[in-house]
Parts: structure tokens; sequence; C-alpha cells
């Protein structure tokens, strides 16, 4: 029973630091963190970085719940820290959520490697998503991938212009559609389906190495100096979301992430950093 129980806690260690650097275990502190997909890939090097000073503390990172489904988590009591992609709601200020924006990433266009177009304008964009444009130059069928209508990125993308917000619209009334839940998800069916495009965070395509193709929009290629300059049009929040409760071992990697050290990795994995102040907004 004794050899069993040890184990079992070996294995919990396990799977506590799949994710991150490996550490000394058992560790004196745990975080949990959780969130948007894309962010918590930006989530990835700086644990791996923060560990390297702080070997003491087991951060946990399951599969990505999505932006609301972090929060939710958090404001449960089950996260110490959410990471969102999109502002706090009314609600979710009330029952205590503090938010401090922390930067943002270019929302990409991606394709599979197999795909051969050097760049998309918005119009083709919209062409594609409504179906007036089912084929690639090629020959090759378009396969759209889409996500939720309430998700973060199909408002980005909606956002382009009002005939991709129809579009999209389109698209969604049409049988047969993929539509993905989660950026991983997402990026996923863009990889494995013949003809496949959709989008996804910067951070995804460079810190999971993604086999995709980045397709420039209007000739503008993805990439934070392009969101700095505004010459890139599509931007995906990333924000740290706490409450009163979350413990001072989470503060101290939030610390991490603001300090210069913890900026540059982030900004070397695809992110805008635009701010370490605290907002409510």
């Amino acid at each position: 029973m004794r050899k069993l129980k040890k184990l079992a806690h070996g294995m919990i260690c396990l799977t506590g630091l799949i994710l991150v650097a490996p550490g000394f275990c058992p560790a004196t502190e745990t975080i949990t963190i959780n969130g948007s997909g894309s962010a918590l890939d930006m989530m990835k090097p700086l644990i791996a970085a923060y560990q390297k000073t702080d070997k003491n503390v087991r951060i946990i990172m399951d599969k990505p719940l999505g932006s609301s489904g972090g929060i939710k988590a958090l404001l449960a009591g089950a996260l110490d820290v959410a990471i969102s992609s999109r502002h706090l709601k009314p609600e979710e200020l009330s029952k205590g959520a503090q938010l401090q924006q922390y930067g943002k990433t270019p929302l990409v266009i991606i394709t599979g490697n197999n795909v051969r177009t050097k760049n998309l304008s918005t119009r083709e964009l919209e062409d594609i998503y409504s179906g007036k444009t089912a084929t690639w130059k090629d020959g090759e069928n378009i396969r759209v991938i889409l996500r939720p209508q309430e998700d973060i990125d199909s408002k980005i993308l909606g956002a382009l212009s009002p005939g991709m917000a129809a579009a999209m619209n389109s698209a969604r009334s049409r049988s047969g559609m993929i539509v993905a839940v989660t950026d991983p998800e997402a990026y996923a069916a863009v990889i494995k389906t013949p003809g496949g495009v959709g989008a996804t965070g910067m951070t995804s395509i460079i810190v999971e190495k993604l086999p995709v193709a980045s397709v420039p929009l209007n000739g503008v290629a993805a990439s934070p100096q392009a969101l700095a300059s505004g010459a890139y049009p599509l931007a995906k929040e990333i924000s740290i979301v706490t409450t009163l409760k979350t413990p001072p071992s989470a503060q101290k990697l939030i610390s991490f992430m603001n300090s210069p050290k913890g900026r540059a990795i982030a900004a070397k994995n695809g992110v805008l950093v635009t701010s370490g102040a605290a907002t409510h907004k």
C-alpha cells in the first residue's frame, strides 16, 4: 500500500509538470493556470524560464478551457490565474475578477503547407468564407475551419469588414462546415484538412512550431511590429485575470511576466507587450 501511494504521488507530480520545465518534487507551492489556448501557448516558454529561478513551485496548466471557461473556473476557486483573450463582463467584475492587460498577438490567417497562396486580400477572404470562391488556384477544394460564433477569434475576423461579417454568417449557414471549439482544435483541423484555411494566434505558431503557412493579409505579414504600426489589423488580446484570492506565489509569476526578461520572452514568441498596469475594463 505504501508503495502504491508513493507511485500515485509521483504520477501527480509528473502530471503537474508536463507543460513546464522539470523541478524538484514535491513542490512547496502549486499554481493553477488556464484560459485562452493561444495565450496558454505563450505561457509555456514563460513558465519554463520562471521555473529555472523557482524550482519549488509546481505549475499546472491543463488543456485550454478558453477565456470564458478559464475565468469561470477562476471565480469558482478552481484556478489561481486565468489568461484571457477578451475583456471582463460586468458580472465577472462584480464577482471579483481583476484584469491586467498584458499585450496582444496577431491573429494569423493560416493554411496547410500544401496550399499555394502567398497573399489574401480582405475581398478574397470574404469570398472564401462566403463560398463564392470554392477552390484554390491549383484546383484544391477550400475547406474553411470555423470557430463558434461567440468565440473571440470569430469576433475579430468578423470585425475585419462588413463583408467579412456577412461572409462568416453565410459560412455558418452551410451544411458540413468544420467548427473547432478550442485554439488547438482549430489549428489541428487546418493542418489535417486538405485545402484547409482558418486563423490562429501567432503565439501558437511559434511555440508549437506548427506546420502551417502564415498568409499575409492585404500584402502585410503578421507580426508584433505590424500590430504596433497599425499595418496589420487582426489582433488577439492577452490579459491576466486574478482575484483577491490569487496567492502570492502566482503574483510572483505575474511579476516575472512583467519583468524585462519576461516581456522579452513574450515578444520573442509573438506578443506585442503593451502594458503591465492593472485595469478593470
